[in-house]
């Protein structure tokens, strides 16, 4: 019979190296794994660990961990185990955090919505009141180290202006972490024309005007369409003059929808590689999908390491 979807890839994702070299630069951090009872997040910690990127704190319900851990043979006799079941695990990593005691926190088994209500709201302590996060997928292809970072692919659902606006801030900010001098970002949008018609691109064009005066160590560019985001030649053929064409470091979508459509055509279909990280609290947050593997998570840990701590 044959395959359903025959453009998809059939290459198993790796880890970048340049990413997993500018992490062992760095001092390992204290990584809270919030509901680490199961198999999976289980054994993104166990990877973690051995790779160096994240001294495992584990919290949930006791029993499930130890049996998880018993399940894969790994020995956690080593590290911290703190009891709090179902969502006072989330409420737990955000204390730790609030008080030191944790670098970065990573989500286990437990639902996205429940694991981040107990820790962007501003009771959490983790935000300044007022203070925007965002979610920045770190995407790599095979056989390359360029990354291409990706906002807002898991968080934001149906972003306001600003909401972008604080989304790209975070995602200049790490491009620079990462090395690129001066980012470059393409505003994603299906026109390079402003129309009225299409709210986006009016947006779009707002936020390109906000960050030649906020943004001034960044090239931002919208709106623009993928095409022009990604192939110059295409902006040669439609005489649109951007250092961003075909060079995008940073693409900023218009909602959850279309960037996570994007980032899971880019693994699926492409092969790729996606680090997620939240960006905005007191420290990073590890968010990737449910259906994402090993590469992913170390991808994960290596941005939490890297945005965590200093050199």
């Amino acid at each position: 019979m044959p395959e359903a979807y025959p453009f998809l890839s059939k290459t198993e994702p790796t880890p970048p190296n340049r990413l997993m070299q500018m992490a062992k630069n760095h001092d390992t951090p204290r990584v809270a794994l919030v509901n680490a009872g199961a198999v999976n997040p289980m054994e993104g910690i166990r990877e973690a660990a051995e790779a160096g990127l994240a001294e495992p704190i584990l919290i949930g319900d006791e029993l499930k961990i130890r049996g998880a851990a018993e399940e894969i043979g790994y020995d956690i006799s080593q590290f911290r185990l703190i009891h709090a079941p179902h969502a006072a695990a989330s409420d737990m990593a955000a204390e730790l955090a609030r008080t030191g005691e944790a670098d970065a926190i990573m989500k286990g088994q437990i639902h996205t919505s429940t694991f981040l209500k107990g820790l962007l709201p501003t009771r959490a302590g983790l935000r300044e009141p007022g203070a925007r996060c965002g979610h920045v997928f770190h995407i790599t292809a095979p056989g390359s180290d360029r990354p291409l970072l990706l906002t807002d692919a898991a968080l934001n659902v149906n972003p306001s202006v600003e909401t972008r606006q604080a989304c790209l801030t975070h995602a200049v900010r790490l491009c620079q972490i990462l090395g690129v001098e001066r980012p470059r970002a393409g505003l994603l949008a299906p026109t390079e024309d402003p129309i009225e018609s299409v709210p986006n691109t009016m947006e779009s064009a707002e936020i390109a005007a906000w960050a030649k005066d906020k943004l001034p160590e960044a090239d931002v560019s919208g709106p623009m369409a993928m095409d022009l985001i990604l192939s110059r030649e295409a902006a040669e053929v439609k005489n649109y003059d951007s250092p961003v064409a075909g060079n995008a470091d940073i693409i900023l979508t218009p909602n959850i929808t279309t960037g996570n459509a994007v980032f899971k055509l880019m693994v699926l279909g492409m092969g790729c590689c996606a680090g997620g990280i939240v960006l905005g609290a007191k420290v990073p947050i590890l968010l990737t999908s449910r259906s994402q593997g090993a590469a992913a998570r170390l991808a994960s840990a290596a941005l939490g390491v890297i945005a965590s701590g200093t050199p």
